[in-house]
């Protein structure tokens, strides 16, 4: 049964122009140039120029107005007597997250396994051996090791290929595929690739040699740096075992990572969105736009406007079409370059509030002077909400006297010292990290000595806590840390 009622709701709802900003202001600097090209080439009412307002905008339109009576001028007649428009080009078009982009192909080289498919040609097998050698290739990662059983790729050959073969014989077509470049390639594990790399060099060489028989006989020992036991079984000098291990490290774990593949590996150049100068003491910011244009809107569709505006009651249908048109590209050029100038002041405004909470840092460049901050410290600050916040940090850098940072670099929890002074946890892992970079390799500092040594500085942490920063800043556990 069908009723009608009266209800009251508070809906918050987004504009089309405050998505546009929000969508701005997540993208940086080396992003909006892009973008700013795109509007450009898509909006014929936008064009790069310094944008005139108010008086000035119009003295000097009148001025060009005047000028231009005996030129000949862009108008409406030639965009409505144009044949060749198509009708599309009178309406909008919308686009969506989840429409297909399609990217132009170019051609880079070879990858990494169309290289070691290239080998395999070179090989004398017969067409049976080389369908074995191809499917196994094709199970080989990017690092260059094959992680699946043979017994697997047998089963798959037989069930999806129709191709008879057993555990033997691919692993013969292995064996041939072991001597590949880069050495190493195929692998089953760590220590079958070790091997392979260290048996392809003269093993006349004693401590060559030596390392071939710790990693085939004491390969366990050997990844858990138990050298003393190494030593002790293999009779071995201390400078034996150093010479040994060190051929040991010369070796490339992952050599399928040592080929270049243009197809899988991309390189970012980071383009710093602020620049921070210290100038007589003082930190001066400034955006960094050298690439991104001024825009304005083209005069010449604002006057078609304009003169037909006023004639709109003796207008034809096609004639209100086209202005319809070119008003819809002109709403959308100001709304775009209103929403660059709202993305670029509220950079520089939360920015700015960064800089203040971090004044510290920014004129020494010392990680021991950052404070704690999290992104509701900067909302309170600027009075703006913590998702902006959020989106003006995200992908965004700054350039500075002692480098290039990550703005997510200046967030960080707090913790409280034995004084009752509350310091970033950035702190505490920089001296962490000293604390390692200063230990002896020999007997490296464990979790609870560094424990220890933080307590004594005034950083009452748990031993788990240090074991986290650690894990953090990438450094491995103490035993893994020794050297000889």
């Amino acid at each position: 049964m069908l009723k009608q009622r009266l209800q009251q709701k508070l809906l918050q709802k987004l504009s089309p122009q405050q998505i546009q900003v929000i969508k701005l202001l997540e993208i940086p600097t080396m992003q909006l140039e892009q973008r700013i090209k795109k509007e450009l080439e898509e909006n014929p009412t936008l064009e790069e120029g310094v944008n005139y307002e108010d008086e000035q905008y119009q003295e000097e339109s009148a001025n060009e107005e005047k000028d231009s009576q005996n030129d000949d001028e862009f108008t409406l007649e030639d965009y409505l007597n144009d044949e060749e428009i198509p009708s599309y080009r009178l309406s909008s078009n919308n686009y969506s997250k989840d429409d297909k982009r399609e990217e132009i192909p170019f051609s880079t080289g070879i990858s990494f396994h169309e290289h070691l498919e290239n080998q395999l040609g070179l090989r004398v097998l017969d067409q049976h051996q080389k369908n074995l050698g191809l499917y196994l290739i094709g199970n080989i990662d990017d690092d260059g090791y094959l992680r699946r059983k043979l017994s697997a790729i047998a089963d798959d050959l037989a069930f999806s290929a129709g191709v008879e073969t057993d555990e033997d014989e691919l692993e013969q077509i292995l064996y041939i595929i072991h001597d590949f470049d880069p050495v190493g390639v195929g692998a089953r594990d760590l220590q079958e690739c070790l091997l392979i790399q260290i048996q392809s060099k003269g093993q006349t060489v004693p401590q060559v040699a030596l390392a071939r028989k710790i990693l085939k006989y004491h390969f366990d020992e050997f990844t858990r740096k138990h050298y003393d036991k190494i030593q002790s079984k293999l009779s071995l000098s201390d400078e034996q075992l150093k010479e040994a291990i060190d051929e040991v490290l010369k070796l490339n774990p992952k050599p399928g990572g040592s080929f270049h593949d243009p197809h899988n590996r991309m390189s970012y150049h980071i383009v710093p969105d602020f620049i921070l100068d210290l100038v007589d003491g003082e930190l001066i910011l400034s955006l960094n736009a050298k690439n991104v244009p001024d825009l304005k809107i083209n005069r010449e569709y604002s006057h078609m406007l304009e003169s037909y505006a006023a004639n709109r009651n003796n207008a034809s249908k096609q004639e209100k079409e086209a202005v319809a048109f070119v008003k819809q590209k002109i709403d959308s050029a100001k709304w775009f370059i209103d929403a660059i100038r709202q993305r670029q002041n509220t950079l520089l405004f939360t920015m700015q509030a960064i800089i203040e909470y971090q004044t510290e840092f920014f004129k020494t460049g010392d990680d021991t002077k950052l404070k704690p901050m999290i992104l509701k410290d900067i909302a309170e600050a600027t009075g703006l909400d913590i998702s902006t916040i959020s989106r003006v940090a995200n992908s965004k850098y700054i350039q500075t006297n002692f480098g290039i940072y990550s703005l997510k670099h200046f967030f960080s929890e707090g913790m409280q010292t034995d004084s009752g002074e509350e310091v970033s946890t950035k702190e505490i892992k920089k001296i962490l990290q000293d604390c390692v970079g200063a230990e002896d390799k020999r007997k490296p500092l464990t979790d609870e000595k560094l424990m220890d040594i933080l307590k004594e500085k005034g950083y009452p942490i748990a031993r788990r806590t240090v074991a986290k920063y650690r894990e953090q800043l990438g450094i491995p556990v103490a035993r893994l840390r020794k050297e000889l």
